[in-house]
């Protein structure tokens, strides 16, 4: 029996969710799914910064008071946290969330400085004491949050568990954070769109992806302009204000995690994001405010723009 494509959307970890599986029956997809789910509500479980009984809520109520012990997985996340931090000189810092308290882009009004200043000493991953598999947070107002990469970690996730089990086809889309299971039956490449930052309900081009993880970061969707100068939410946990950089970048790596931290880093590289993604030499889109996407896919055969 020829294998045949089936959708399912849903919502999880406060996006639009969608798993494409090719399956030998609509039974075998469906349990796929179910199994695909359950993973993804576990991981949203543990790492929720909204949860108390979440490894994240017990690790924040526990600043300034004793280390919280960690598991496993719990600890590779945390170093790769420390290693992002490390290798962005500081601008990827898990510890930055709270400066959210300040920043209130729907409101179109700028923070007063004495906000973002009274909450600059709770940032900085460098205070953290994080000596595996224990984790202490040095005063009470710090907090760490794992949403600027949990979700691609759960892609990546979700994609392994489903080739363990037997899935050879499909692709796992979490808020637009892609990891692919494997290509067409037959080898064909799923096509990507990559939007235009300027029109960002329809695609700028189609990029042709067979295995991996796909993840864009951009600015132009949560922002504020205040008297004709444009904040975006990315904001620099050295300075606490928006950083001005590209409008968007889509990166294309072996895992979503690391397609996802890399767009991320990309942006917070401010002016030298462009020179920063070309260093890094991972296969990109990148798209300058106003300006047209340019695709640098190296070895990729990508019809994008």
């Amino acid at each position: 029996m020829s294998a045949r494509l089936q959708a399912f959307r849903f919502k999880a970890m406060g996006c639009p969710c969608a798993l494409q599986l090719y399956a030998e029956s609509p039974r075998r997809a469906r349990h796929w799914a179910a199994a695909a789910r359950g993973e993804i509500a576990r991981l949203e479980r543990k790492y929720s910064r909204y949860r108390g009984d979440s490894i994240v809520g017990r690790i924040n109520a526990g600043a300034g008071d004793a280390p919280v012990r960690v598991d496993p997985e719990t600890t590779s996340l945390l170093d790769y946290a420390e290693t992002c931090f490390r290798q962005s000189e500081g601008r990827f810092d898990i510890t930055s969330g709270i400066l959210r308290r300040a920043w209130d882009f729907r409101s179109e009004r700028l923070p007063h400085q004495d906000a973002i200043d009274a909450l600059l000493p709770h940032v900085g991953w460098q205070r953290v004491e994080w000596c595996a598999p224990e984790i202490r947070l040095p005063d009470t107002g710090m907090q760490i949050d794992l949403g600027g990469f949990v979700k691609e970690y759960a892609a990546d996730r979700v994609a392994q568990l489903l080739r363990e089990a037997g899935c050879q086809s499909g692709i796992v889309d979490l808020g637009g954070d892609l990891a692919v299971i494997g290509p067409h039956p037959g080898g064909a490449p799923w096509r990507v769109g990559v939007r235009d930052a300027n029109a960002p309900d329809r695609p700028a081009g189609l990029v042709p992806v067979t295995s991996g993880g796909v993840a864009t970061s951009g600015d132009y969707e949560r922002c504020m302009v205040v008297d004709g100068v444009r904040y975006g939410h990315v904001l620099d946990p050295r300075t606490g204000w928006p950083i001005e950089s590209l409008a968007s970048v889509t990166v294309f790596a072996s895992r979503c995690l690391i397609a996802g931290t890399a767009s991320t880093i990309a942006l917070l590289q401010g002016e030298s994001a462009a020179r920063w993604l070309d260093d890094l030499g991972l296969p990109h889109t990148r798209q300058a405010h106003g300006g047209p996407v340019e695709a640098h896919l190296g070895d990729t055969s990508a019809d994008a723009a």
